[in-house]
């Protein structure tokens, strides 16, 4: 008999925990037994595994070995424990010294050749490793480069099952192979879209500055060709870079959703989603079979998630997204468990006034009757549109602008401006689990109310039904955002009348 052990880390959600892999050989009929809730593809291990230490040149033990992933109530998913499981069996069968493994953390699939293939997750499980105190961590090469942007990880890149074996003293030869590369579903970073390319367009451009000044939701109405997707797509442009613990955060959800590029280091900018309007609701708050991967919202933490044509998602699409929208994470449900990941991102929508895009257009009239109108736009329900602070009309640009060729600021100039409403928010909510005016409660609002003329313009928009108890808070925020564009202290009447017209589309109400 003989018993190995080392250690692998499970990821449920961004949560990283340590398992226990114990492998124990006994003298009976041979047979292979993997306990401790493994899904599917961890599973099918045992023959990745057998073949893997086969292929090495070492010799598969004759015996009952028995698996255990301690602890046995956790589900585990997925093939990361191949290499674990494969070095704890080792060591069992006296391949290798069974006490230097016992300490170390093994992350990896063995392809059946022996080689050691790049799995999703790397760096929220090594982060997990190195906070319970095993900074000695063992990972496929090609996630290497990932696995070293955790601080106090000791990383070995193994690229062969054998490789691994002989650092713990078997008698095998290491064959000299290229190592598997780290496969992604990202796109290669390009450059921002600069704001000056947007033609007219002056009070969108302002209700972008807002909305990036402090971090509010932004809904755009306008007939196509107006340029709200150009507006969209340049606004992660005008947003600050993600602070050390904010890119921590947005690579690692990256990393498990498998569209992180590790060469290109941490990511230091806020990321940009748009997914397509036949997304289905899994893809955009997460989901998959077993334990579920991070969807578009997530993707999107400490960003922006883009829904053009927004009316074309499905309803279920846009439902999902008010529990992410007010408590910034989405808790995902599944048979095999449930998962938690942040989404703390801003979310612009587009539409068109009505199914054809004329009703605001200036070079036809729209087909679309009343009813086919209010249908469309009706798809956007109250309690999501609810959730957005600034909701602006985009004209059409006018012959003259065109003639013109009018272009405003730069994204630079733009973004200075934002840098330092944010550095005033920052500094009035030191202190507090915030970081911009949109995450503020409404309890901390009501505390720091602006002047009271501007509280009774408050009350008459609540009094006429334009706004709901929520939408006076978000106003507020609003008002806050823009006295920290403007330099003040606090808002005034101004700031919350400016507020209310960014917030209502221009429609006050009585």
């Amino acid at each position: 008999m003989g018993l190995g052990r080392t250690v692998a880390v499970s990821l449920v959600g961004l949560t990283g925990h340590l398992v226990d892999v114990e492998a124990h050989l006994a003298a009976s009929v041979p047979a292979f037994t993997l306990v401790g809730l493994p899904d599917a593809a961890l599973a099918e291990a045992r023959d990745r595994v057998r073949a893997a230490t086969t292929s090495s040149g070492l010799s598969w033990p004759q015996r009952r070995i028995t698996v255990n992933l301690s602890p046995a109530s956790l589900p585990k998913a997925g093939s990361g424990f191949d290499l674990a499981i494969a070095v704890a069996t080792l060591a069992a069968a006296g391949l290798c010294r069974p006490a230097e493994p016992a300490g170390v953390v093994h992350l990896g699939e063995l392809g059946l050749d022996g080689r050691v293939r790049p799995v999703r997750g790397v760096l929220p499980a090594v982060a997990a490793a190195v906070a319970a105190g095993r900074p000695r961590v063992v990972v496929p090469a090609g996630n290497a480069a990932e696995a070293r942007l955790v601080p106090g990880a000791e990383v070995r890149a193994a690229t062969h099952l054998a490789e691994v074996a002989a650092w713990y003293g078997a008698d095998v030869e290491v064959p000299d192979v290229e190592p598997v590369p780290a496969t992604t579903h990202g796109v290669p970073r390009g450059p921002t879209p600069d704001l000056a390319d947007v033609v007219g367009q002056s009070a969108a451009r302002w209700a972008l500055e807002v909305a990036a000044a402090g971090g509010h939701h932004v809904l755009m109405v306008g007939p196509p060709g107006a340029g709200k997707t150009m507006l969209a797509a340049r606004l992660p442009g005008l947003l600050p870079d993600l602070d050390e613990q904010a890119a921590v955060e947005v690579t690692a959800v990256h990393s498990v959703a498998g569209t992180f590029r590790p060469g290109d280091g941490l990511l230091r900018r806020p990321p940009f989603e748009d997914p397509h309007h036949t997304a289905t609701p899994a893809a955009i708050v997460g989901g998959g079979s077993g334990l579920p991967r991070p969807g578009a919202v997530s993707r999107a933490h400490r960003g922006v998630l883009f829904l053009d044509e927004a009316p074309e998602f499905s309803p279920a699409v846009l439902q999902t997204l008010r529990q992410p929208l007010e408590h910034g994470e989405v808790v995902v449900h599944r048979a095999a468990g449930s998962a938690r990941f942040p989404a703390r991102f801003q979310l612009v929508l587009a539409a068109n006034p009505c199914p054809c895009g004329g009703l605001s257009g200036k070079g036809h009239g729209c087909d679309c009757s009343s009813l086919v109108r209010r249908r469309y736009f009706s798809r956007l329900s109250g309690p999501l549109l609810d959730r957005i602070d600034v909701q602006v009309d985009v004209l059409p640009v006018t012959r003259a602008e065109c003639a013109r060729d009018e272009r405003g600021e730069a994204t630079a100039a733009v973004a200075a401006r934002v840098a330092q409403a944010r550095q005033a928010a920052a500094r009035r909510l030191a202190g507090t689990p915030w970081r911009t005016n949109a995450e503020v409660p409404g309890s901390w609002l009501r505390d720091h109310r602006p002047a009271r003329a501007g509280h009774r313009d408050l009350e008459r928009a609540v009094e006429a039904g334009t706004l709901s108890l929520r939408g006076r808070d978000r106003v507020l925020r609003l008002a806050w955002t823009l006295a920290d564009l403007r330099g003040a202290s606090g808002p005034d009447g101004s700031d919350v009348r400016q507020a209310l017209l960014l917030r209502t589309r221009g429609g006050l109400g009585g």
